[in-house]
């Protein structure tokens, strides 16, 4: 088999010659450059399974070396050498699309630990997302973002509400990582009692306190190698965020009990239906906990705003839970599908659960329904979370001759008429995006929904249907 591949970008001699040094006995082949543009040629000419840089180059900048393989080789991992204690700097990196950082001065173990999980990522690259069902613009932005973020280890959290699947795109970004091989270990942290959560989180020796007979591992030691899911984390209590955030910054966990601290090397994802900045300002969490969890945030669509996937979902999960039920199998010649009526019903239905609350409506459904059509009735929807009936409003209509096309300088048509027409395109292509959604429509373009209907009714179009939520 072909070894592998690393690029090494560093001015300093000895710190060269370390990486060398250590990833040779690994049975790595290595190419040195000290320089950003001796670098930037050898990205040219050869593929890379992996590469390490400085960020302070004498010609450059390690974070133009991290935009550049992220735009143009996206199969090379690359991770930075930091200064020590230069968590801006990592964190700019990460965003950036780095891999991961380790701080100066190397630690072997540590850089051992991070080559072999990096070069993990070549052999996950084409593997399919799976389990995300949906075609609709948010998802298929979402999917690529997802696919990105899988490779790096930053911390991510997860941000939406309720039953949108915060949990299914944590593990999806564990599976399409390089910890797929490693455990995953979910954790509501609203369902663990107070006073039992550090020997959840961190484990125990036995004798350590009375009901304590075995040795116990912690979620952390569980998760080691792999990633925790930190599910609904601003239900912690503020005690017990000071005990998380030095876990994370030291990555050592001390069990009660216990006399030594244990090295453990666990990737953070968090989830959350709450605004974390806004109970940081409140006093509820603390700040350097969100700064460490939330280097990065995803955000996940709630389903109102991809009702376009609804008879996509519906399908899926009408077929999942047709299979998993053997009771439906034996009793119907074929899974159940939804009436006309009752598809209308769930495209007008606000879903304040999500797709969670889908599969509970079709789950009820199956059961009450006869002869395997699923009648409006059998889903039993709540009136009040029914969308508002559409109404004639004036939107504006675009012509043929509204397109993307760049507007010269020069041309004869006044400024005036020059701006609406650009202001035009914009609204109808946001519009467009949003399915008709003006409130969601106004959040992209950075204006109040009704400074968003009071341009639409100075643009003056023919009245169309648009959804009005």
């Amino acid at each position: 088999m072909t070894k592998p591949l690393c690029l090494l970008i560093d001015d300093e001699p000895d710190i060269l010659e370390l990486l060398v040094m250590t990833l040779k006995p690994m049975d790595i082949d290595c190419y040195t450059a000290e320089t950003f543009a001796k670098a930037k040629k050898y990205l040219q000419t050869k593929s890379f399974d992996l590469c390490l840089t400085d960020m302070q180059l004498p010609d450059g900048n390690g974070l133009d070396i991290v935009k550049i393989i992220g735009q143009d080789y996206l199969q090379t991992p690359v991770a930075v050498l930091t200064a020590h204690g230069s968590i801006e700097t990592a964190v700019q990196a990460l965003k950036a699309g780095a891999f991961d950082f380790i701080s100066k001065p190397l630690k072997v173990s540590e850089l051992r630990d991070l080559v072999t999980t990096a070069l993990h990522l070549k052999d996950r690259r084409d593997d399919p997302m799976a389990n995300f069902i949906g075609e609709a613009k948010v998802i298929l932005n979402l999917r690529k973002r997802i696919t990105r973020l899988a490779r790096s280890q930053a911390p991510i959290h997860i941000n939406g509400e309720t039953g949108v699947g915060k949990e299914v795109v944590a593990r999806m970004i564990h599976e399409l990582g390089a910890r797929a091989d490693k455990a995953f270990v979910p954790v509501n942290c609203g369902a663990i009692p107070s006073e039992l959560m550090e020997s959840e989180f961190f484990g125990h020796k036995k004798g350590s306190f009375t009901g304590a007979s075995v040795n116990k591992l912690g979620l952390f030691q569980v998760a080691d190698g792999g990633t925790l899911f930190l599910d609904e984390v601003a239900e912690l209590p503020l005690p017990m965020q000071v005990k998380l955030m030095r876990v994370i910054q030291e990555k050592q966990v001390r069990p009660i009990g216990a006399q030594k601290e244990a090295p453990v090397n666990v990737r953070i994802l968090s989830a959350t239906h709450r605004n974390l900045e806004q109970l940081v300002k409140q006093n509820e969490f603390r700040q350097d906990l969100f700064f460490r969890i939330n280097v990065i945030e995803l955000f996940v669509p709630p389903l109102r705003e991809r009702s376009t996937d609804i008879p996509i979902l519906t399908k899926y999960i009408l077929q999942k839970r047709y299979n998993q039920n053997p009771n439906l199998r034996l009793n119907r010649y074929q899974h159940p599908h939804l009436s006309k009526s009752a598809m209308s019903a769930l495209k007008n239905y606000a879903f304040p659960g999500n797709v969670r609350e889908l599969e509970n409506i079709l789950e009820r459904a199956m059961t009450l329904c006869e002869n395997d059509t699923i009648e409006l009735k059998d889903l039993q929807l709540r009136k009040d979370a029914v969308k508002p009936k559409t109404a004639k409003v004036e939107t504006p209509q675009f012509s043929d001759d509204d397109s993307d096309e760049f507007i010269p300088l020069d041309s004869v048509q006044p400024l005036g008429e020059l701006l609406d027409k650009v202001e035009r395109k914009k609204i109808f292509k946001v519009l467009e995006q949003t399915d008709g959604n003006k409130s969601q429509a106004a959040k992209l373009l950075g204006i109040s929904l009704s400074a968003l209907r009071h341009r639409l009714r100075k643009l003056n179009g023919k009245s169309t249907t648009v959804d009005l939520r």
